[in-house]
């Protein structure tokens, strides 16, 4: 079976959609299953388990010069890379007559079709005239999570069981690295919506409660404002803080994934954080907890949401994150003489795959 799945931007809602290759190859597991998605963020599909091809695009980037030759010949090269395979089932995961259109130039095999989103779920994207430009509109409820809307896309499109996939934590298909010592967490505090924005004082007073805790803290930074933050941050927490040179998402990624946890407003650092199933809290200014928080792992909490939480609401829920991840580590020590027992060899070392990050 030939998949392929559009999911264009932004960043935290295409790692939300990253759970749907899992979900897909649990029942297909022979899938060969391709992504069409921005070029700024095809690197970070790339590092997905079960993606065949990404085809990257750059729609952002073309609707400035859409006449201008460079422009003219990459969008006939990606078009041209749409129609080599021949699609069993082309998914819109977005809902947008953007990403439709993208989902419309697809080749599909015979017998196969085009699906996506027939209404609208609250505070998720949707444009009604997807429903006449793909041939299944899928029918959603009202009121979803975020991540477990696009699960339930692809399920009812693929004819799998979908009962129960509100509850169920999806699994994403990035792994964390072995953490660094001294442990770090990273602070997510740069986001583009004003309403996400934790304030200064608060980064400032968790940070040093962090740091007395033996943390070293990183503060990422993707623009002028963010690095201003951060240094600001950074100056009034002191030696342990420290503000990252700004990078791609890749290379973050890359840094995120050796940190002992993350705490973040609600943005894509988050997002890729929940992903790598790292220890995190997740702060909301905004009453969207039910539709982007956390779901089904209780080292991962949200905290907040009508307004943004105090200090020792946040600090709480580290703690307890933090606690649940030492107990998470203690149980698979326990149970690894079991484990090598039942294999009948001891175990050289350590498999990274198989621990706790």
């Amino acid at each position: 079976m030939n998949i392929l799945l559009v999911k264009l931007s932004s960043l935290g809602d295409v790692v939300q959609t990253l759970p749907v290759l899992h979900d897909v190859h649990a029942r297909f597991p022979d899938a060969r299953i391709d992504w069409v998605v921005e070029e700024a963020f095809a690197d970070l599909v790339r590092r997905a388990q079960g993606v065949n091809r990404v085809l990257p695009v750059a729609e952002r980037r073309w609707r400035k010069s859409r006449w201008a030759a460079p422009t003219r010949s990459e969008i006939r090269a990606h078009r041209a890379a749409l129609r080599e395979v021949a699609y069993d089932a082309v998914i819109d995961c977005q809902g947008l007559v953007k990403s439709a259109w993208f989902a419309r130039q697809a080749r599909l095999a015979p017998g196969g079709f085009s699906a996506t989103f027939g209404n609208a779920s609250e505070l998720c994207g949707w444009e009604w005239p997807v429903k006449l430009m793909l041939q299944r509109p899928i029918p959603m409820p009202a009121r979803i999570h975020a991540v477990a809307r696009t699960r339930l896309l692809a399920a009812r499109a693929l004819g799998y069981e979908s009962s129960g996939i509100h509850e169920q934590a999806p699994v994403y298909p990035w792994r964390a690295a072995p953490a660094a010592e001294p442990p770090q967490v990273m602070l997510a505090h740069g986001t583009t919506r004003p309403d996400n924005e934790w304030p200064r004082a608060a980064w400032t007073e968790l940070g040093r409660r962090l740091a007395k805790e033996g943390f070293e803290l990183l503060l990422p930074q993707a623009s002028d404002a963010e690095r201003a933050l951060g240094d600001a941050i950074a100056a009034e927490v002191g030696d342990a803080a420290r503000v990252l040179p700004r990078m791609n998402l890749a290379r973050l990624l890359d840094v995120m994934a050796g940190c002992a946890g993350l705490v973040g407003v609600d943005s894509g650092l988050s997002h890729m954080g929940i992903a790598l199933d790292l220890p995190l809290v997740q702060v909301f200014s905004q009453p969207r907890v039910w539709r982007a928080g956390p779901v089904g792992r209780p080292h991962q909490r949200a905290v907040g949401g009508d307004a943004a939480p105090d200090v020792d609401a946040v600090w709480q829920a580290w703690q307890a994150c933090w606690r649940e991840r030492a107990a998470r580590s203690t149980q698979a020590v326990t149970s690894e003489p079991a484990e090598m027992a039942s294999a009948g060899h001891p175990r050289e070392g350590g498999d990274p795959d198989l621990e706790a990050p």
